[in-house]
């Protein structure tokens, strides 16, 4: 088991190492588009329009396409030779082609519906929700782009490939900022958001176009064939259904919230996306690293019918989840509201749209470690190419979330529904906890738990530092390094204390040697 410990360790930190690089631009991008557009018409127009093709992105993307794609490669890979494999990935290539095609022009089409449907409050807007249409139909092709994104990156991660499928996503983030420091500024304000919807579509070719290498050095390619025919399309397509939604609950819950915080207060939509962008960095770092590389490890244990390994990957990858996901949700609502002034308190974004977007990330922040664990606990069904029972467990927690949301928006605000969000994390985690140990047994569940104690005790100390270490001076540039650093620190020293076994993987994590694709 040490070795495929030391394998995954590995391969996450190839995963968060390209992460970190492609979410620090991710922030530079997200702090140019604040200081232009601010939390008004322009922003909430532009992040709600551009939540109807990341809702399709999830979809037939990285979400349950992946999900269903990895198993059935991975059993490719294991019992079949290598030209029966590319032929399957040229069918696969040349269906998901036709159905992104057929998806774009329907969305392009339908793009007033679905604006109705996802910002049903800009209606008291004519203008608002104009403009959203509008920018919904030139987003729409980013589908096409970024879904063959996302294949290729399943396939590079079953092929043990890490780095550059974690930084490609970073290829959006060049366009736009690359649009709004050389082209904006020439334009009028209606048509810098507009500029920048055309700037979303080229991002997303270039993550398409900066993988295709990678595929190439491995020995594969992808090549139009059409085979609708072929059996692994029609697998791929039984496995794909269902976890459309089990394994999009996140996207759909933001979706809810969408239509939610269009009835709140203008910039509410704003303020949600930015909480939420600023909770993902952790999450997409540590936790979705661990999630990235547990799926292809698990559907190659089972494909090789190995049990004992698959239960040791899940394991092993919900403890160091937990390890590192605890201590950055305490730091986020300790220090929260100094870390959103940092990044986005510039230009049109002011202090009320600050502690707008604080009081989501508060609330988002209680979950971080639930949708990690969801994700992975999710995984593990995926790789027994089970993806009913995930949609059981979403569709439970989809009702909840929605009841929360109702309830809570108007006496919280955003908060309430980054609450509802959170909460609804944790009992579609504890759902899937319940049904996968009835479908394998026991998963060290009492290992994880005293893992996870020593990790909250640690982030008790990393609270307090922060808190204080905040205040040694009044300038945001030296006191939120400072609070992260002081938090960093208190929590490795407990951790130390208490003997946890994910310190010395956390310090491999991040060893040098360790961060080369």
């Amino acid at each position: 088991m040490e070795q495929e410990h030391k394998t995954l360790t590995k391969n996450a930190g190839k995963t968060a190492f390209g992460t970190t690089l492609s979410r620090i631009l991710g922030y530079a991008r997200d702090m140019l588009v604040a200081n232009v557009f601010g939390a008004g018409m322009f922003a909430d127009a532009f992040y709600a329009a551009f939540r109807i093709p990341n809702l399709f992105r999830r979809l037939f993307g990285e979400g349950s396409f992946s999900a269903a794609f990895i198993p059935v490669f991975s059993q490719y890979l294991h019992a079949k030779d290598k030209s029966e494999t590319q032929k399957m990935l040229n069918a696969v290539f040349t269906a998901l082609v036709l159905v992104l095609a057929a998806i774009t022009v329907l969305g392009v089409f339908f793009s007033p519906i679905l604006v109705k449907i996802i910002a049903w409050g800009f209606t008291n807007d004519p203008e608002k929700m104009q403009l959203t249409i509008e920018l919904t139909r030139m987003m729409f092709p980013f589908i096409l782009f970024i879904c063959l994104a996302a294949f290729l990156l399943a396939i590079l991660n079953t092929l043990h490939s890490f780095f550059i499928p974690a930084f490609t996503p970073s290829m959006l983030s060049f366009s736009e900022i690359f649009y709004m420091l050389a082209i904006a500024p020439a334009l009028y304000p209606q048509n810098q958001i507009k500029g920048l919807a055309v700037s979303v579509i080229i991002g997303g070719a270039l993550h398409f176009g900066t993988q295709y290498p990678k595929l190439k050095n491995l020995g594969w390619h992808l090549k139009f064939q059409l085979n609708l025919k072929h059996p692994a399309i029609k697998q791929i397509a039984f496995l794909m259904i269902p976890s459309m939604i089990g394994l999009s609950v996140d996207q759909i819950n933001a979706f809810v919230d969408n239509i939610c915080a269009s009835f709140l207060a203008s910039g509410s939509i704003t303020a949600l996306y930015y909480s939420n962008r600023l909770m993902q960095l952790p999450l997409a770092i540590f936790g979705l690293a661990f999630a990235s590389v547990s799926l292809p490890a698990m559907s190659k244990a089972y494909a090789q019918k190995d049990m004992t390994t698959l239960k040791s990957s899940l394991n092993y990858s919900i403890r160091f989840s937990v390890f590192t996901l605890l201590p950055a949700a305490v730091g986020l609502t300790v220090i929260g509201l100094p870390i959103t002034k940092l990044l986005f308190e510039h230009g049109k974004f002011d202090d009320i749209a600050s502690i707008v977007t604080n009081n989501a990330l508060f609330f988002y922040s209680l979950g971080l470690p639930a949708y990690a664990m969801a994700k992975i606990f999710a995984n593990a069904f995926y790789a027994f190419q089970d993806t009913k029972t995930p949609v059981i467990t979403a569709a439970i927690a989809m009702v909840l979330h929605a009841g929360l949301c109702y309830i809570l928006m108007y006496p919280m605000g955003v908060g309430g529904l980054a609450l509802a969000t959170a909460a609804a994390s944790y009992f579609n985690m504890i759902l899937l906890i319940i049904y996968l140990r009835r479908k394998i047994g026991r998963l060290g569940i009492k290992k994880i738990l005293l893992s996870g104690l020593k990790s909250l005790l640690a982030s008790a100390a990393t609270g307090v530092a922060a808190f204080f270490a905040c205040k040694v001076s009044g300038s945001l540039f030296i006191s939120v390094p400072a609070a992260i650093a002081a938090g960093a620190v208190a929590f490795f020293i407990i951790a130390k204390l208490l003997k946890s076994e994910e310190l010395s993987v956390f310090t491999r994590l991040f060893n040098k040697n360790e961060q080369t694709s």
